[in-house]
């Protein structure tokens, strides 16, 4: 059985971890073929991709707790840079990505998720790093992107006590973006995909592009960084199209990312 599913409808990329049985739990196997899921999104270019977890239980429950139990140092070590290694290239797709987080995200579930653009979140979503509690901290990227997200001191509270945080609270502390019924979620995912795919693709993954790697410099670089990707926008048909369209009072023609 494919342990990662990935279907294009329109203009949205669908990505599923396909391990029901196991709760999705991430293994060396998993990882190698979401990472080949990567190269085929790059080669069909989707303007959003959308990632879920198989099931009604869980996106992600963690990694697989078995693989690990027998892992020496060194092979943990290189566990926690292939899998940072595909989350890494998730996070840096040029096209926006959303996490539909269907039920446990957990370790390297929350991890995966956090990994996305954007997260949603259904009613009986569940999101944590309980590592500690079993010996060990984070692997796949937590202790970073999670203070990125929540602020160092909700990221140190939630990693060090290991406990698990249900949807509302992480709708509070700005861990999803939104909540819904579960039956709600894949639709609402696909909606907000499906707006952000209607809108100039050059713009927006610009606009990603310069967030992504303004954050992490300072304020005065960032600003400069913007400034080119704004100036790249003025490149594109989409550009000469929708200022068009706004000044005529009309609807822009659909974008065409040209």
């Amino acid at each position: 059985m494919t342990t990662v599913l990935y279907a294009v409808t329109g203009q949205v990329g669908v990505v599923t971890i396909n391990r029901p049985e196991s709760l999705n739990a991430l293994s060396t196997e998993v990882l190698a073929d979401l990472n080949a899921v990567v190269d085929q999104i790059l080669a069909d270019k989707p303007r959003v991709v959308v990632l879920t977890g198989a099931g009604q239980r869980a996106f992600v429950a963690g990694a697989n707790i078995r693989q690990m139990a027998g892992m020496t140092p060194r092979q943990a070590e290189e566990f926690s840079r292939t899998g940072n290694a595909v989350f890494r290239r998730i996070e840096t797709l040029p096209m926006p990505t959303i996490a539909a987080v269907n039920g446990f995200a957990l370790g390297g579930g929350c991890e995966l998720a956090l990994s996305c653009d954007l997260r949603l979140a259904s009613s009986k979503a569940v999101f944590g790093q309980p590592e500690v509690g079993l010996g060990i901290c984070p692997g796949f990227g937590g202790t970073q992107r999670l203070a990125r997200t929540v602020g160092i001191g909700l990221a140190k509270e939630i990693i060090f006590s290991g406990r698990d945080i249900d949807a509302s609270r992480a709708l509070a502390i700005g861990l999803v973006n939104a909540v819904c019924e579960p039956e709600e979620l894949m639709p609402a995912a696909m909606t907000m995909a499906e707006g952000i795919a209607s809108r100039a693709p050059a713009a927006v993954r610009a606009a990603k592009a310069a967030i992504g790697v303004g954050i992490q410099t300072d304020i005065d670089s960032g600003i400069a960084l913007e400034a080119v990707y704004f100036a790249s926008c003025f490149t594109t048909e989409d550009r000469s199209e929708g200022m068009a369209a706004f000044m005529e009072k009309r609807k822009p023609a659909p974008f065409q990312d040209k």
